[in-house]
Order: structure tokens, then C-alpha cells, then sequence
């Protein structure tokens, strides 16, 4: 080789080679959210067996972090070898909210709102193609709701899943509907994308959206948006109940979830009202 001439690095293909596979390796941090993910998702305890192959993982791989996270309190062991979220994430959670602003006063007057119509009321965000809800405030009589703090449903099939995404480019709510979209247990929540993001402007346009029979038989949910200052649906807030009431007095409970999220804002210092 001539004098000067830089020599060609050796093994440069297994070089490149070993960093693919490093860049490709799923990191520790990686495989506990996949574990908290699964958990969230499932609803329910399960065995680091049932962890690895929901997430396919290596099973060694799942019981060294299982053990590591029940170890330091974010996991905890139950009955036939499950494991469940543990107590620190809950410490972690309340932590977070507090720290937010948002919820405290939605909570509040989620309360308020819950004494004045005596129905049960929800604020609800989303999770990326699911609506979640956030926080609840239970109705003084007999009717049950099933969708309890925590969970997550298709954003098809409630009325604050379409307010969620109203503000967005159409072209991306098209996307959300294609992607989320799925069959309700009652097979009455719309599955069309397009029609779904026309009615998902048309609903935030209007600052009210209102579904009956469409995720549960005889259930009704009329929501309206929470909207940042620049026009975002950050939450909703939204009043559970039976749907004959809905019909018996649509006008009472449409103004009061409307006035209430309007509330929220004007205490944010959003939209510069307090009614």
C-alpha cells in the first residue's frame, strides 16, 4: 500500500453489522412499557408466560424485568404467579396530576355538574386511536355505566371520541377513522372514515356531540369539547345517562355539558369567559 494511503477499516461489514443489531435490540426501558402497555390494555393481572408471548419477547427476558419491577414497586405479585400495576405508578399518577392543571379544574366541575344534573359525568382524552376516560363522577340512581376511569374504547363509538379529533386536517381524521375504526357491541357506531370526519368537525364546530345506542343498549353520552387556545380539543366532558332522558330533555343537558366545558376554559384563561 502506497505511504499516505488510508487503510480500509477492517471487518467494516461486521461492524455495520453489530450496530444494526444493536440499534434493532429493544432496550430494558422498552420492555417495561410493553409490560405496563399490556397490563393497561388487558385490564387484568397476567404471568410473565402470557407477558412474553402478548409482547413477543424472550421469556427469560420478561422474568428478569418482572422480578426488577416488582422488586423496586412498580409491579406487584398476586395469585397463581400474575403480576399487577403496583402502587408506586399510583404514586407517579397522582404526582402528574397534580402538576396539571387541567384536570384539577375539570374535575371540579365535573363535580358540580354531576350535583346539578344528577347523572353521571366523565371527562374523557384521547389515547391516540382510543378515547380514555380520565376521570367520573357516578349519577345518584341505578343506572350503570360500564366505562369506568381507565378505560379505553374506539373512538367510533362514543360521542367525545369524534370531538377529540375534530380539530385536525381532514385528511388525518380520515387516516385516525381508517385506522381505529371498529365494529361496536351493539354494530350501531358508524364505520365509514369519511363520514366519520365530516361528523367530527361538524361536531366541534358545534361544540356538542351526542351518541345513543351506538357503544352500549339504552345508553346516551352528550359531550362537549374542551379547546385550547389555539382551537384544540385537549378533553371533553360529557354526561352518561339513559337515552329517554336525552330524549325527554335534550335541550337541559346539552347546554349544561356546553356551558360547563366553557367554564373550564374561561378558568384556564382560554377563552376569556367565565360562563
Amino acid at each position: 500500500m502506497a505511504r499516505g494511503a488510508i487503510a480500509p477499516a477492517k471487518d467494516g461489514g461486521a461492524q455495520e453489522a453489530a450496530g444494526a443489531a444493536r440499534r434493532s435490540r429493544v432496550s430494558g426501558i422498552d420492555r417495561a412499557l410493553q409490560i405496563f402497555d399490556q397490563l393497561r390494555d388487558t385490564g387484568r393481572p397476567a404471568t410473565a408466560y402470557d407477558l412474553a408471548h402478548s409482547v413477543k419477547a424472550p421469556l427469560s427476558t420478561i422474568y428478569t424485568i418482572v422480578d426488577d419491577l416488582v422488586e423496586k414497586g412498580l409491579l406487584v405479585r398476586g395469585e397463581g404467579g400474575t403480576v399487577w400495576l403496583g402502587p408506586r405508578l399510583y404514586h407517579y399518577g397522582l404526582a402528574y396530576e397534580r402538576s396539571i392543571d387541567l384536570m384539577a379544574i375539570a374535575k371540579e366541575e365535573m363535580i358540580d355538574l354531576n350535583r346539578q344534573l344528577g347523572e353521571t359525568i366523565q371527562i374523557c382524552g384521547r389515547d391516540e386511536d382510543m378515547m380514555v376516560v380520565l376521570a367520573m363522577a357516578e349519577g345518584r340512581d341505578h343506572f350503570q355505566v360500564t366505562s369506568r376511569v381507565g378505560s379505553r374504547v374506539p373512538l367510533n363509538w362514543v360521542a367525545s371520541g369524534r370531538l377529540l379529533v375534530g380539530h385536525l386536517p381532514q385528511a388525518e381524521r380520515v387516516e385516525i377513522f381508517r385506522r381505529c375504526a371498529k365494529v361496536s357491541p351493539t354494530g350501531r357506531a358508524e364505520l365509514n372514515p369519511e363520514t366519520l370526519a365530516i361528523r367530527s368537525a361538524e361536531a366541534l364546530a358545534d361544540r356538542l356531540s351526542i351518541q345513543a345506542g351506538e357503544s352500549a343498549y339504552s345508553v346516551a353520552c352528550v359531550a362537549a369539547p374542551i379547546l385550547d387556545p389555539k382551537g384544540s380539543c385537549t378533553a371533553t366532558i360529557s354526561v352518561v345517562l339513559p337515552d329517554f332522558k336525552v330524549a325527554e330533555a335534550r335541550e337541559r343537558y346539552t347546554e349544561a355539558v356546553r356551558q360547563s366545558a366553557r367554564r373550564i376554559e374561561g378558568r384556564l384563561g382560554w377563552n376569556g369567559r367565565e360562563g
